[in-house]
C-alpha cells in the first residue's frame, strides 16, 4: 500500500467505550482535529505525531496483533483483537479510507471513532461507525452533519456525550425526532472531568447557564423516561489514571 498518515499513537490495550467495551483493541490515534470539544481528553492529538507510510502502520497493528493469532482459543467472536481508529478526527486524512480498507481485508473487525462533523459516506461498509452527535455542552453542536444518519446502518453507533442536563434533554429530542433508535444501539457518555494535565486552553468553554449532571442522575434519568439508551463510562479511566496515554 502507499499513502501515508500523520499518527499521534498506535498501542493495545482494551476497548473501554461502545458496546465492544472490555475487548483487546489495537488503537491508532491519529493527528489531527478541526473541533474543540470543551471535555476533550486527547487535546495533544491535535498537533502532535509523525507521518507513518500505511504499511509501517500495517505492520504495527498485525504485529501488536500477532500473540492473539498464535492463541490456541479460536473461539472469539468478533476475532480479536478489534482495531479502532481515532483520533483526533480520523477522516480529516484522506489515506484513513483505504487503510481501513485494508485492515478490513486483513479480517480485523475495524471500528472508527468520528465527530459526526464529516462526510462518513465513503467509509467501507464493513467498518463499525461509531458517530458523534455533538450536545449543547460540548460548544460544538453547530458543527453536526445530519445528513449522516442517512448513511448509518444497524453495525454502527451513535454517541452522545452527556455533561449537563441540558445535554441529556437535547439527546432525548433527537432520538424521538430522527427516530434514532431504531437505527443502530444508542449510547450516554457521562462526560469524566478532565484531569488538570488534559486540560487545554483552545478547548471551548462550556457554555453559561448550562447545569452538570452526574453520573448517578444520568443513570437514574435513562431508567425513569425508559431510554432505549446504553449508559457508559469510560473503562480505561477506572483502570488507569484518568490522564494516562496509551491505555
Amino acid at each position: 500500500m502507499t499513502g501515508n498518515l500523520v499518527v499521534n499513537e498506535i498501542y493495545l490495550s482494551l476497548q473501554g467505550e461502545s458496546t465492544f467495551a472490555g475487548l483487546p483493541c489495537v488503537f491508532i490515534r491519529l493527528t489531527g482535529c478541526d473541533l474543540r470539544c470543551s471535555y476533550c481528553d486527547t487535546a495533544y492529538a491535535f498537533t502532535e505525531g509523525k507521518k507513518q507510510t500505511l504499511a509501517e502502520i500495517l505492520e504495527k497493528v498485525r504485529e501488536l496483533a500477532k500473540p492473539f493469532a498464535n492463541s490456541k482459543l479460536k473461539t472469539q467472536n468478533p476475532k480479536l483483537p478489534l482495531v479502532e481508529l481515532t483520533g483526533g478526527e480520523p477522516l480529516l486524512q484522506k489515506n484513513s479510507l483505504p487503510l481501513m480498507r485494508q485492515l478490513c481485508d486483513d479480517g480485523f473487525t475495524v471500528l472508527i471513532e468520528t465527530s459526526g462533523a464529516h462526510d462518513i459516506s465513503t467509509i467501507d461498509p464493513r467498518v463499525r461507525r461509531i458517530m458523534d452527535l455533538k450536545c449543547p455542552s460540548s460548544g460544538e453542536a453547530e458543527r453536526n452533519l445530519f445528513p449522516n444518519l442517512a448513511h448509518l446502518k444497524a453495525t454502527d453507533e451513535i454517541k452522545f456525550v452527556i455533561g449537563t442536563l441540558e445535554d441529556y434533554d437535547w439527546a432525548k429530542q433527537q432520538i424521538a425526532a430522527h427516530k434514532l433508535d431504531v437505527i443502530c444501539p444508542l449510547l450516554f457518555s457521562w462526560v469524566h472531568p478532565l484531569a488538570p494535565a488534559q486540560q487545554n486552553k483552545v478547548l471551548k468553554k462550556v457554555p453559561a447557564g448550562l447545569t452538570p449532571i452526574s453520573r448517578k442522575d444520568l443513570v437514574e434519568k435513562i431508567i425513569a423516561d425508559a431510554l432505549p439508551v446504553r449508559f457508559q463510562i469510560q473503562q480505561h479511566k477506572i483502570i488507569w489514571p484518568p490522564e494516562q496515554r496509551g491505555v
